[in-house]
């Protein structure tokens, strides 16, 4: 345990301690505070625009139109995804403004001043290189993250797509076997019930959808006046 006399004199100590005095020393302690938003659950940083966030996510659904709630859930990370690796260049140029602000009188010596410029950045990018590879592996994680929700998603929409298009498949197939049963009845004089056969339709549901696909395909053939003519369209 440490005696009072050394207590005392780490106090002494900690108050002599006036942090980092070179220019890249304060530089890298005063990036040390900053936030970059990249990781854990917070999307918006203080300075960030709501509403441009907003628009961004509204832009995001309509490119997406999910529908059910997972893929909404989804579209919704990749929109805040897309956000964190938006603000990627802004953090690297920030970067770089700060430190030329900071290391402005470095290389003063140097008398070619594109030289000198390319002499900063590299000092820069000596001196930050740690946070500056920590936005590169940033970037690649939150790319990976954005392929496979973006991958999850599009799975399931072409799923539920595909899903509605069995259905309507299986509904026009049902319609179809149904309509022919119903012409086969009327065909032979027959009285039509379409519960007999299993269909939850009514006759007159059945002879109203009779009639107008015989419609449509008069009007496709170009003989809708003849079929007409003939008293085919007339209500059972």
């Amino acid at each position: 345990m440490a005696s009072s006399q050394q207590i005392a004199a780490n106090r002494a100590n900690a108050r002599l301690s006036t942090g980092p005095t070179s220019s890249e020393g304060k530089l890298k302690v005063s990036h040390n505070a900053v936030k970059t938003g990249l990781t854990g659950r917070t999307v918006l940083l203080p300075s960030d625009d709501v509403a441009a966030y907003h628009a961004h996510v509204e832009r995001t659904f309509a490119q997406f139109a999910p529908e059910t709630d997972e893929e909404k859930r989804l579209t919704h990370a990749v929109a805040d995804t897309l956000w964190r690796l938006e603000r990627i260049p802004t953090l690297e140029t920030g970067i770089y403004a700060i430190a030329r602000r900071e290391l402005a009188d470095q290389f003063a010596g140097e008398q070619d001043e594109a030289v000198r410029k390319a002499m900063i950045d590299a000092q820069i990018f000596l001196s930050y290189r740690r946070e500056l590879n920590n936005l590169s592996i940033q970037e690649g994680r939150l790319r990976r993250m954005y392929e496979k929700d973006e991958a999850a998603l599009q799975r399931l929409i072409s799923e539920r797509k595909q899903a509605g298009k069995d259905r309507q498949a299986e509904e026009a197939e049902r319609w179809r076997i149904a309509i022919r049963n119903y012409k086969d009845a009327e065909e032979h004089g027959l009285a039509f019930d379409p519960a007999e056969i299993g269909f939850e339709f009514s006759a007159e549901q059945v002879a109203a959808r009779a009639r107008q696909q015989h419609l449509d395909a008069s009007i496709r053939s170009g003989r809708y006046y003849e079929y007409k003519k003939k008293g085919y369209f007339k209500a059972a």
